[in-house]
C-alpha cells in the first residue's frame, strides 16, 4: 500500500510543479519551493516502510524542490535560481522562529492543541537546523553544478545536467541532514538505513523528474508570467 501511495504521490507532486509553473510562471515556482520546503520538514518526522526499507516521509516534496530550481536555472539563469534558494531558507527560518514563539504562549484551560503542537514543532528546531544546513549546501551546489555543465554543453544534454547536479546535491543533502538532524535519535544501523533510503528515494524522484523538465521546455510558450 505504501509503495503505491508513494509512487502516486511522486507523480502527482511533479505534475503539480508543471501546473503551477504553467499558470503562475516563475513566481509560482518561488511559492512552491517555500510551500514544499516547510511541509516536507513536517512530513520528515514520520518514518515509513517502503519496499522493505525504513525511510522518512518528505523526500518527494523535497526532491521536487530541485525540479523547481532546475527550471529556474535552465530558463531564467543562476541569479533567479539562487534567489529562490535564499527565499526558501529565509522563510523556513521564519517558520521555525514563529512556531517556537507560538509554543511559548500559555494555553487556555480548555485548549487541546498544545501537546500536539509541542510533539510536532517542539522537535522542529533540530530538524530545521539540519534541513537548513542541508538545504543551503545542496541547493547552492545544485545551481553551481547545473550551470557549470550548461556553460560547457550549451543547450544540449539537459537530462545530463539535470540528473548530475541533482543526484550529487541530493547526496550532500541527505548526508548533512541525517548527520545534524537524526544522529543519536535512532540505533546506528537504523540511522545508516535511513541515510541510505532517504538518498535512494530522493534519487528515484530526481530521475523521475527528467521527463517533466523536458515537458516544461516544450510548453514554455504557454507559461503565464506574473
Amino acid at each position: 500500500m505504501n509503495e503505491l501511495l508513494w509512487l502516486g504521490f511522486a507523480v502527482m507532486d511533479l505534475s503539480l510543479v508543471l501546473v503551477i509553473y504553467r499558470f503562475f510562471g516563475k513566481t509560482g515556482l518561488y511559492g512552491l519551493i517555500v510551500f514544499n520546503l516547510i511541509l516536507c520538514n513536517i512530513q520528515v518526522l514520520k518514518t515509513i516502510e517502503l519496499f522493505g526499507m525504513t525511510t522518512t516521509l518528505g523526500n518527494i516534496l523535497y526532491a521536487s524542490v530541485f525540479l523547481s530550481t532546475d527550471i529556474l536555472s535552465e530558463f531564467y539563469g543562476k541569479k533567479e535560481a539562487k534567489k529562490a534558494v535564499y527565499l526558501g531558507f529565509v522563510v523556513l527560518l521564519m517558520a521555525v522562529v514563529y512556531m517556537q514563539l507560538a509554543l511559548k504562549f500559555v494555553p487556555a484551560a480548555d485548549d487541546f492543541s498544545q501537546p500536539h503542537l509541542e510533539a510536532i514543532f517542539g522537535f522542529l528546531p533540530r530538524i530545521a537546523l539540519g534541513s537548513m544546513a542541508a538545504y543551503i549546501v545542496s541547493q547552492l551546489n545544485d545551481v553551481y553544478i547545473f550551470h557549470l555543465l550548461k556553460d560547457k554543453m550549451g543547450e544540449r544534454h539537459l537530462w545530463l545536467r539535470n540528473n548530475a547536479s541533482t543526484l550529487l546535491s541530493q547526496f550532500l543533502d541527505s548526508s548533512v541532514f541525517c548527520l545534524v538532524a537524526l544522529w543519536g535519535l535512532f540505533p546506528f544501523d537504523v540511522w545508516v538505513e535511513i541515510l541510505f533510503t532517504t538518498y535512494l528515494f530522493k534519487a528515484i524522484v530526481a530521475v523521475m523528474d527528467t521527463p517533466f523538465l523536458y515537458l516544461v521546455r516544450r510548453q514554455r510558450s504557454r507559461v503565464v508570467e506574473s
